[in-house]
């Protein structure tokens, strides 16, 4: 193993080496060499750089003032690519030192009747030039049209859905799906709005959830369709899951007011999984299993199986026991 006393002997040396490779004559002449070469290659580039040239560079295009009830079915290009001709000191400056800002295009100023608008590209020459230094000489634009169609599409409101997967671990379940906002402003034309009721996010997953997750997530894109917004949130809350068990009663449904029902026994038992913040919240009263007067004039066995008939939201894996009952029709002495 290297100690202390080793690394530093080990340093002392290579130092020595490095200092006796710089101050040998080897190294000088290389040194020479390459300081002279570098200013040959200078005053080579120097002069190249002089001459004139020409280079293509790209712009970007931006779409103003387009109203939130015009939907782009097909829009202008990102960017156009233009070809500057000037000495190439100048044409290396564009390329590291100047970022070009986006030329401008006002919806007011070239919206048509038709939902269709062309731009000739010879009219984005002043906003270019005036990027430009005074030497410099535009060449060419392209495209050398630009173009975009849109539609004025009346907007309706629609609710947000969730297009994706969500799983949870073992010990915990969603209990909701929240989306702010849980509606946006849809605009498109009449043949493509008419058909839609609601606006699906893109494909969102979470796996093995067990905890509370939220996100922004955007919404599915559609052509010829906008949403205002085009972004939304998502919560996605999640509770433990936890095992309840209540009796309810049985009730007869349907009977004549001369006949009772009597089963045994009189009550079941439902079991359930439920989150663990609504624990206490769901109370037998909340289950009703009724059995149908009509159904038992049909039956022969004089047995039924039990059918839960509602039970509250946001409960699952339901289990009555007994799943049958005994059961028995009385005549009242009243009648």
């Amino acid at each position: 193993m290297f100690n202390i006393k080793d690394i530093g002997l080990y340093y002392k040396k290579t130092k020595e080496k490095v200092k006796d490779f710089l101050l040998s004559d080897n190294c000088k002449e290389s040194l020479i060499f390459l300081f002279f070469f570098i200013i040959s290659f200078g005053f080579w580039l120097l002069q190249t750089l002089k001459n004139d040239y020409e280079a293509d560079f790209h712009i970007p295009v931006r779409l103003k003032n387009v109203p939130d009830n015009v939907v782009l079915t097909s829009g202008p290009p990102a960017q156009l690519a233009v070809r500057l001709k000037d000495k190439g000191t100048v044409l290396v400056n564009y390329m590291f030192a100047n970022k070009f800002y986006p030329v401008n295009i006002d919806f007011n100023a070239y919206k048509g009747h038709n939902g269709h608008a062309r731009i000739a590209g010879k009219e984005l020459t002043d906003p270019i030039n005036g990027q430009l230094k005074s030497s410099t000489q535009l060449v060419s634009i392209m495209p050398d049209t630009l173009e975009f169609i849109y539609t004025e599409g009346k907007g309706k409101k629609l609710p947000v859905r969730l297009h994706g997967s969500l799983s949870t671990d073992p010990l915990h379940y969603i209990t909701d799906t929240i989306f702010t906002p849980d509606s946006v402003m849809v605009y498109a034309p009449p043949q493509i709005g008419d058909t839609l009721e609601w606006a699906s996010t893109e494909f969102t997953q979470f796996t093995n959830l067990s905890d509370t997750a939220e996100k922004e997530v955007n919404l599915r894109p559609i052509k010829g369709v906008k949403y205002v917004p085009e972004l939304v949130r998502m919560k996605l809350p999640t509770d433990i899951i936890t095992e309840k068990t209540v009796e309810v009663p049985l009730k007869g449904a349907g009977f004549p007011p001369d006949k009772i029902l009597r089963t045994f026994p009189a009550k079941v038992t439902v079991t359930f999984q439920i989150g663990l913040n609504r624990f206490r919240d769901v109370v037998p009263e909340d289950f009703i299993i009724e059995i149908p007067y009509n159904e038992l004039l049909n039956d022969t066995t004089d047995r039924y199986k039990v059918k839960m008939k509602s039970y509250p939201p946001g409960i699952s894996h339901l289990r009555i026991a007994p799943e049958e009952i005994d059961y028995l029709i009385e005549q009242t002495h009243d009648h």
